[in-house]
């Protein structure tokens, strides 16, 4: 996924602070759903949509809701007429937002690459930059979070989170052993009761 943005720079929503791309916006996007979120906060549709999605995203993502955060990660794409418009718009929005910087043209070739023509448009994306969904937007409204679970199935997402990195390694000696154990513990068994037959048929005889 950072392909996509290779060369480029997306704002954290978070007092101006750049993201690089190569290193830390790497990290933000592996393996995980990539929403691109198209509106405005002027827009009359984007701002009966836009709490639907700031509500989905932290459903997903805060710890108030879930105790671990989803493999989601949304860059806003700004059709904001004034740099002032979209600060006012993120500050209202999730500190886990991107944003790609006010006038920034990269915006357009986004706009272009995914055929976006009106706002709201949310574009859903796996991991390599595939789209899963053109637009989400009524999926979001009639769905809610429950819709992520068919992203995550789509880009065949590794969730490692599970299992501590030691406890994966347990497991996993488990899982190989496990049939030797059970295969042992099967013959054990059955030497013993043949042992205990021929004891018995000893007994019987004298």
């Amino acid at each position: 996924m950072a392909a996509l943005f290779t060369g480029k720079v997306l704002m954290a929503n978070r007092e101006r602070d750049e993201v690089e791309t190569e290193q830390e916006l790497g990290r933000a996007l592996e393996n995980k759903v990539l929403l691109l979120y198209f509106g405005s906060g002027q827009c009359p549709r984007c701002r009966q949509f836009s709490p639907l999605l700031k509500d989905f995203f932290l459903r997903l993502t805060d710890e108030f809701y879930v105790e671990r955060a989803s493999q989601l990660v949304l860059v806003y794409v700004s059709r904001d007429e004034t740099e002032e418009q979209q600060s006012a718009f993120l500050r209202s929005m999730p500190k886990r937002w991107l944003a790609v910087p006010f006038g920034d043209a990269f915006k357009r070739e986004l706009e272009l690459r995914f055929a976006v023509s009106e706002v709201p448009a949310v574009v859903v994306l796996k991991p390599n930059g595939e789209v899963i969904v053109g637009n989400a937007v009524e999926e979001i409204r009639r769905m809610g979070p429950a819709c992520f679970r068919n992203w995550q199935e789509a880009a065949q997402l590794v969730d490692r989170n599970f299992l501590l990195a030691e406890d994966f390694d347990d497991w996993t000696r488990r899982s190989i052993t496990d049939p030797i154990r059970r295969l042992k513990y099967k013959l054990d068994k059955e030497t013993e009761a043949k042992n205990k037959e021929r004891k018995e048929e000893g007994e019987d005889s004298s």
